[in-house]
């Protein structure tokens, strides 16, 4: 859908007019102020009409958040108290496209979600006889095999910069605990996990 502008509107009304001395511009300057005003009321409408389409996909949402997260039941208590307005657009979408697993990939998907890119999953093995080697297993109790290291990969590749962030907002990286308290959330309930911010 194309959007018009205010001017094209104008010319459109104007082409519209019927014939006669009562509707001529030239002679009617108010009836031209008319016509802008409507033009200009036109063009308002018809870009919040494209705005509201792009609403509805809550990729691009940005608007209609306090709605979308009344539907979720959203800001998620993992957030914090007051979560940036950017951590709320990301949740709704990633709460509307959650599946969930327990595979070492669906953590890494979420540690990438909430902004670690190079994130790693490590598993650990507990010692078998015939399948230990010296030196290639860590060796300990038999509980081993259910802890398992999610590698956040370094720094988060979001952040405030000056000239980029608004006001009021940190400077810096965001802090982990939003992606601990969704790890600790969503990690099997036999499990151990540790995570490592290298």
């Amino acid at each position: 859908m194309a959007l018009r502008t205010a001017d094209q509107y104008l010319s459109q009304l104007s082409a519209l007019l019927p014939q006669g001395p009562a509707w001529d511009i030239e002679r009617m300057p108010e009836l031209a102020l008319v016509l802008r005003g409507i033009a200009q009321e036109m063009a308002r409408i018809d870009a919040r009409a494209e705005a509201l389409t792009s609403e509805m996909d809550p990729a691009l949402v940005s608007e209609l958040v306090p709605d979308w997260e009344l539907v979720m039941n959203l800001p998620d208590e993992c957030l914090g108290e007051s979560p940036s307005f950017g951590d709320r657009q990301l949740s709704v979408r990633q709460r509307l496209t959650a599946i969930g697993a327990q595979t070492p990939d669906y953590f890494i998907s979420i540690a990438k979600g909430q902004g670690y890119p190079n994130a790693t999953v490590s598993q650990n093995r507990a010692p078998r006889f015939g399948r230990a080697r010296f030196g290639k297993a860590h060796f300990g109790t038999w509980s081993v095999q259910f802890m398992w290291t999610l590698n956040t990969g370094g720094r988060q590749r979001v952040g405030r910069r000056f000239g980029v962030s608004y006001w009021g907002e940190r400077f810096g990286v965001n802090p982990g605990s939003a992606l601990e308290c969704l790890i600790r959330r969503y990690e099997p309930a036999h499990t151990i996990v540790h995570i490592n911010y290298n």
